[in-house]
C-alpha cells in the first residue's frame, strides 16, 4: 500500500485523507495543532512542532511521499523533509508563493498580467504610491481571507489604519472588478494535466462565499486563463493540484491575483461535479499513481459555511441534490471556515 504523508491538519488535509482512502492510499498527518480536524480522517496522526527535526524525521521515515495542505507551512520544514523523502509540490515553489512580491515578479517574468503594484517598506513608500490609489495594502507574507489587508482609497485613509512597518507590504491598485474566477489544475510527473473548467467565485469581506460552475465568462477568457495556468505549472515543473485565481475587470482584462500551490477552497465542488475530485487528483499526482481522464458529471454551486452558521446545518434535513461537509473544527470562531454545502444545479 502506498503511504502518503500530509503536513498540516486542517480541512484541506481532511479531504485529502478522504480522497486517499477511496483509492487505497494510507495517510499520516503531521500537524502542530493537537485539535487538527484531519486526525479524524487520517490513518495516523503526529502532533509536533514544525521545527521538531526528530519528529519530522520519524514522520518522513513512515511514508513514501509527502505533500502539504497549505502554502504557509514553513519552507525550512518542507526543505528538511525533502532531504529525507520526496515532497511535492517542490518546496522551492512554496518559497516563491509565500511572498506576494516574489510571486508577482515570477508571474510577470512569464509575460502574464497582474494588477499594478508597488513594494512598500515604509510610510514614505506608501505615500509615494498615491498613483495606485484606490488600492489594497497587503502583507507580503502570511495573511489570507482578508487578514493583513487594508483598503486605502486616498492618502488621508492612511492615518486611520494601524500599519506595522516591521512587516513588508505590497500596494495593489484596485480595478473595476467584474468577476473573479479560478482555474484548478493538476499536473502529473508524466506532464499530463487535468484542468477543471473555470470556477466563478463570489467573495464577502475578502472571504470566499460561493463558487459556481459553469462560470459565465467568455470562451476567450476561459482559454486565456487555462493557458496561463498550464504555463505556470510547466514553468514550475509542478506536481500536484494547483489553483490560480484571476480578476476580470469591466473591460474583460484578465489579471492573475495569486497562485495557491495546493488544493483550494473554490475547488471543493469538484468532489460532487467530476469523476475525479481535485483532492483525488492531487493524491494520484504526488504519489505517482495512474492518471485518470477528467469527466464532468454535474453543474453545481458551493457555499462556504462560516463561524456559528455551522450550527444551522448540523441537523438540517438536506435535499437529494445537497451535500453537507462538516470540517469538525472544535471552535466556531467568527469568519472561520467550518464547512461547506454543495448544491447540484442540473
Amino acid at each position: 500500500m502506498v503511504k502518503l504523508g500530509i503536513v498540516g491538519g486542517g480541512q484541506l488535509a481532511s479531504m485529502l485523507c478522504q480522497a486517499a482512502k477511496k483509492i487505497s492510499v494510507q495517510t499520516t498527518v503531521f500537524a502542530d495543532d493537537k485539535n487538527s480536524p484531519a486526525q479524524h480522517f487520517a490513518d495516523n496522526f503526529i502532533y509536533a512542532n514544525y521545527e521538531a527535526e526528530k519528529s519530522l524525521t520519524d514522520f518522513a521515515n513512515q511514508v513514501d511521499f509527502i505533500t502539504y495542505e497549505f502554502e504557509n507551512i514553513p519552507f525550512e520544514t518542507l526543505n528538511h523533509l525533502s532531504k529525507l523523502c520526496e515532497v511535492n509540490p517542490n518546496p522551492r515553489i512554496n518559497q516563491i508563493v509565500q511572498n506576494r512580491l516574489s510571486e508577482k515578479q515570477f508571474i510577470n517574468k512569464l509575460g502574464l498580467k497582474t494588477v499594478d503594484y508597488k513594494f512598500v517598506q515604509s510610510l514614505e513608500d506608501l505615500n509615494k504610491g498615491s498613483a495606485l490609489l484606490p488600492g489594497i495594502l497587503k502583507t507580503t507574507r502570511m495573511g489570507y481571507d482578508g487578514k493583513g489587508q487594508f483598503v486605502i482609497n486616498s492618502i488621508p485613509d492612511i492615518k486611520n489604519i494601524n500599519i506595522n512597518f516591521q512587516n513588508e507590504y505590497i500596494l495593489e491598485k484596485k480595478i473595476k472588478l467584474k468577476k473573479e474566477i479560478s482555474i484548478v489544475i493538476t499536473r502529473y510527473k508524466s506532464n499530463q494535466t487535468s484542468i477543471y473548467e473555470p470556477i466563478e467565485n463570489t467573495h464577502n469581506n475578502q472571504i470566499l462565499s460561493e463558487s459556481i460552475i459553469p462560470s459565465s465568462v467568455s470562451q476567450t477568457i476561459k482559454t486565456t486563463a487555462t493557458t496561463a495556468a498550464q504555463k505556470l505549472t510547466e514553468e514550475l515543473e509542478y506536481i500536484g493540484t494547483m489553483c490560480v485565481e484571476f480578476f476580470i475587470d469591466n473591460q474583460d482584462n484578465l489579471y492573475i491575483n495569486e497562485i495557491a500551490p495546493r488544493v483550494h477552497n473554490s475547488g471543493h465542488l469538484t468532489i460532487n461535479t467530476h469523476n475525479v475530485s481535485q483532492f483525488e487528483n492531487h493524491v494520484r499526482a504526488v504519489c505517482d499513481l495512474e492518471f485518470v481522464p477528467l469527466k464532468k458529471i454535474h453543474n453545481a454551486k458551493m457555499i462556504n459555511i462560516l463561524g456559528s452558521e455551522i450550527l444551522k446545518y448540523k441537523n438540517k434535513k438536506l435535499n437529494t441534490n445537497e451535500f453537507f461537509f462538516d470540517y469538525l473544527k472544535k471552535e466556531a470562531k467568527p469568519n472561520r471556515k467550518m464547512g461547506h454545502l454543495t448544491i447540484i444545479t442540473d
